[in-house]
């Protein structure tokens, strides 16, 4: 399948047929746009779009009278191959502030470089309850210095009603959590994404995301999954490109806060 190819079929499983991301989301089609709306506590944002430069404005002002109607801060999730080519400047112009580019990455599992072992020292745990999940929450908030009171409520609601649906993992130094990352599984269609891999200061450098990304892959692979899916920073993309990765295209988050 070549880049176009996987592009389209990204889009129409994950984007324009995307599923709620937890027990308290519903996605809704609204014309040619499809969001998401969840509680103040969930994601709440704009996953795809089918716009023109006729329509586009109307349709930024409706979904700013949508969600503001409901009390809600929310993000519209901008693929650079999103149209009109203008729209990242449509959506400054209506009060939305973009946060850093990353770059939409696939790979197929059966054809990454898959050969990699932990450094010593360090071994990798699945997580299956509660504790594990604060584990989680905890080297989120050493690794990117950010609240994650919304993870810890995200994995503990898959955990316990959706199992199948999320794989977690966490690296231990003992009894020291070092690095931790996710997979969602996305039933019925052929890609998996992984999310949120992020390694505390002090063990960066040393292998671990790449160990992380190789076990979730695995288990992908197990499971049935062709594909995945990451939107990587600049300091993931290098290691994912070793990995057999490849970028499609770049994702970038416009928010609008009320």
């Amino acid at each position: 399948m070549d880049h176009a190819e996987l592009l389209a079929l990204f889009d129409r499983d994950l984007r324009e047929g995307a599923r709620p991301d937890g027990p308290d989301a519903r996605v809704e089609r609204a014309g040619d746009v499809v969001r998401q709306v969840a509680s103040a506590q969930g994601w709440n944002g704009v996953v795809w779009s089918a716009l023109d430069e006729a329509g586009a404005d109307a349709a930024i002002a409706g979904q700013i009278g949508h969600y503001t109607g409901l009390g809600l801060d929310f993000e519209w999730k901008l693929y650079g191959h999103d149209r009109p080519a203008d729209l990242g400047r449509r959506l400054r112009t209506a009060g939305f502030t973009p946060g850093p580019q990353e770059t939409l990455m696939i790979g197929e599992v059966d054809a990454l470089a898959l050969d990699t072992e932990p450094p010593a020292g360090v071994r990798i745990v699945q997580v299956t309850d509660p504790a594990g999940v604060d584990l989680v929450a905890d080297v989120h908030e050493k690794a990117f210095g950010a609240d994650s009171s919304w993870l810890r409520r995200r994995l503990l609601a898959r955990l316990s009603g959706d199992p199948d649906t999320v794989v977690a993992v966490v690296a231990m130094a003992g009894d020291e959590p070092v690095s931790a990352a996710r997979m969602e599984l996305l039933s019925g269609t052929p890609f998996a994404g992984l999310w949120g891999g992020g390694t505390v200061q002090g063990w960066r450098g040393r292998g671990i995301y790449r160990t992380l990304v190789a076990h979730r892959a695995h288990a992908a692979g197990i499971l049935g999954y062709r594909y995945l899916q990451v939107d990587a920073s600049s300091q993931s993309r290098p290691i994912l490109e070793r990995l057999g990765f490849v970028p499609l295209t770049t994702t970038t988050p416009y928010v609008y806060t009320s």
